[in-house]
């Protein structure tokens, strides 16, 4: 059951590398259908947090609570079937694979199907109808027997977008979803994800502050392994402790 509307709750979360503290006793909560960015300049913890929230990482100290739940140090794979799933800064595809594939393996795996000799022809077909509809739902349905190797930088981003709603997550973590790309794909990229996260809970770390500032209804700013602040868009734009930090006056 969820906690007052509370999807997820970070208490007083640790983190350290062989005596180098990254998280400091990071706090902060995100509300069932909550777009949150996690901001923060370079070295802040921003995907050390991601990777402790989804079990890459234990934590040295504090907890986490999804959905009212403990998940903390839980792996990866548990999370995954608890409907949590992320994205990375470099693209967690297979290269030599086709876009179909790629994703179908995704969708199989929220099916709990393997590749065996026996199989139902029935749950396969809903398996290719999905991921046709995620191929379509991200742009992608007209390069979907294309091998990944030859997607362009933008197409590849969009992959993983579709490979991380493939599971059918409650909550969707996004790693830098936009890094690298030029202003047009940014716009093209902010579209999509506003499409595609829509009715589900979005934590995204973003340094564009035009897609930040589209797409949150919260941002936390994170410094020193630290929150500094966390709250509405327009208050976290205004406050002088996070100019000074990271936005500048600007």
């Amino acid at each position: 059951m969820k906690d007052n509307g509370r999807i997820l709750e970070v208490r007083d979360l640790y983190k350290d590398f062989s005596g180098l503290e990254v998280l400091a006793g990071v706090s902060f909560q995100v509300a069932q259908g909550e777009r949150h960015a996690v901001i923060g300049p370079n070295g802040a913890g921003k995907t050390t947090l991601f990777n402790v929230i989804t079990g890459k990482y234990k934590p040295s100290g504090g907890s986490i609570l999804f959905q009212g739940r403990d998940i903390t140090g839980r792996p990866p794979h548990q999370l995954c079937r608890m409907k949590i799933s992320r994205s990375f800064q470099i693209t967690n595809a297979f290269q030599e694979l086709t876009v179909f594939e790629n994703v179908r393996s995704g969708v199989r795996c929220l099916h709990g199907l393997r590749y065996h000799f026996f199989r139902r022809v029935d749950r396969d077909v809903a398996v290719n109808r999905r991921t046709e509809e995620l191929l379509h739902l991200v742009g992608l349905g007209s390069v979907a027997d294309a091998p990944v190797s030859t997607l362009s930088y933008g197409q590849q981003r969009a992959l993983e977008i579709a490979l991380t709603l493939s599971t059918d997550p409650e909550l969707i973590l996004l790693d830098e979803p936009t890094a690298g790309m030029t202003r047009e794909e940014t716009a093209e990229a902010i579209q999509l994800i506003d499409r595609v996260t829509r009715g589900k809970t979005l934590i995204i770390i973003e340094h564009d502050m035009d897609v930040v500032f589209s797409l949150a209804d919260r941002i936390s700013v994170l410094h020193y392994g630290r929150i500094l602040a966390s709250d509405r868009p327009h208050v976290i734009r205004d406050d002088q402790r996070v100019k000074d930090a990271y936005l500048g006056e600007g």
